[in-house]
């Protein structure tokens, strides 16, 4: 395919963010693989809409502060845009842009009726209280109702969120339309129709598709040594799913840092800490390593399920696992990602290796929509067939095109989406 003249937005500068400019660069490099149009090609390069809004708190004090909030939907060919909401100090617009683009790709290569959105607001809730937080949320939830609908844009929880937050949305949303509306977010307690395995589902896919690359290389899970990143509703569960396994996990890391023992590590021992500390900050269960030592760890599988850009250019070529996968959004750069290829270091990729939590939201707004729920085997059983036909397909063109992972799961992703854009068009 030829390369596109520059769209005008090419020189936007609204959301050219390092992060989004990645997001476009996988999505230009898969772009020869997918045999598709040039039409899909342009509209596909950016986001249909995205709001910026400014979020008034008043404080515990009395004072008030003022955040900002983004909304990010970058396409709703195949369906209402899916995507959570974060709460972070470095929430941006070209950070939600970024992500939302990869939600998209994750949604068509799971084969779900979903588009791509993300959203969040720029603060840091460790200085906020609980009631703060609540005003927070309802706020920009208010701010969002022209957004935000089962049938338009269905936020879920992300980094420092969680099933209350998403209460306090549906609650706002619902007091505001006049009725219940449960199918707005999903995420959410158990009492007002969320799931049971949506908490754990992104952990416990992350292992699915770990588990069906290592069938793919000849390995057995049990007995590999493990490094994971990360130990939160990601991480922790998947150190946890991976210890059931009979994998050996040596080292794992939160955002004090973490702890390593080449004998391996009690899972269930460090879960209970954390819950009793807050953190793994002073745990003593091995040598203690910052997040930074702990990546260049020796292991077999690695797991990255922090945050992103956590593989560069600077530190792949001291990675000494024979596996990565991607539990979190964007942990591997471009430049790493070359690196990694050139020394036969696998990547499973971020869209395919994370999309358990997407999944197990589409199965909850499926049960809200009909008011019908089903049983925590049910869903694993339904999560484990998806992510086994999307990881067979994405392996499948790796294979036929001789490409990596990520290439070929964005290859798969891009033509579902295709597919659905050629047949609708451009409107008008």
């Amino acid at each position: 395919m030829a390369r596109l003249e520059a769209s005008p937005l090419e020189h936007s500068l609204e959301w050219d963010t390092p992060l989004f400019l990645m997001a476009r660069a996988q999505f230009e490099q898969s772009l020869p693989f997918a045999d598709v149009s040039d039409m899909v090609a342009e509209r596909l390069s950016f986001p249909e809409r995205a709001l910026m809004t400014s979020v008034p708190l008043r404080l515990d004090d009395g004072s008030i502060k003022i955040f900002a909030g983004y909304r990010v939907r970058h396409s709703t060919v195949l369906g209402p845009t899916k995507g959570g909401i974060r709460y972070d100090p470095e929430v941006s617009l070209g950070e939600c842009a970024a992500l939302a683009t990869w939600m998209t790709w994750k949604c068509a290569l799971l084969r779900l009726p979903y588009g791509g959105a993300k959203g969040g607001i720029r603060c840091d809730v460790r200085a906020l209280s609980m009631k703060e937080i609540e005003r927070l949320t309802r706020r920009f939830t208010s701010e969002l109702l022209d957004v935000i609908g089962p049938h338009m844009d269905i936020p879920a929880p992300d980094m420092a969120t969680n099933e209350q937050t998403m209460a306090w949305m549906m609650d706002t949303y619902s007091m505001q339309m006049g009725h219940v509306v449960p199918e707005v977010v999903t995420g959410k307690p158990i009492s007002i129709g969320g799931s049971v395995f949506r908490r754990e589902a992104t952990g416990a896919g992350v292992v699915m598709v770990t588990e069906q690359a290592c069938a793919r290389l000849g390995w057995s899970l049990a007995g590999q040594r493990c490094v994971v990143q990360g130990f939160g509703n990601v991480g922790g569960v998947a150190a946890s799913e991976l210890h059931d396994k009979g994998a050996k996990v040596v080292a794992v890391s939160d955002i004090s840092g973490g702890v390593h023992n080449e004998l391996g590590l009690d899972v269930p021992e460090l879960h209970a800490y954390v819950a009793e500390h807050g953190s793994l900050e002073g745990c003593d269960a091995g040598e203690r390593v910052t997040n930074e030592e702990l990546l260049e760890l020796p292991c077999d599988i690695l797991i990255a399920a922090a945050r992103e850009d956590q593989i560069t250019g600077l530190n792949a070529g001291r990675i000494h696992a024979r596996l990565i996968v991607e539990g979190a959004n964007g942990p591997t750069t471009l430049e790493a990602d070359a690196i990694l290829n050139e020394r036969g270091i696998l990547v499973v990729p971020d869209i395919l290796a994370n999309a358990g939590g997407v999944t197990v939201s589409y199965f909850e707004w499926v049960q809200d929509l009909g008011r019908l729920f089903w049983d925590r085997d049910e869903i694993r059983n339904r999560l484990a067939d998806k992510m086994t036909d999307a990881f067979d397909r994405v392996w499948s063109v790796s294979t036929e095109k001789k490409i990596t992972l990520r290439q070929s799961a964005m290859v798969a992703a891009i033509r579902e989406v295709a597919g659905a854009l050629e047949a609708r068009g451009i409107y008008p």
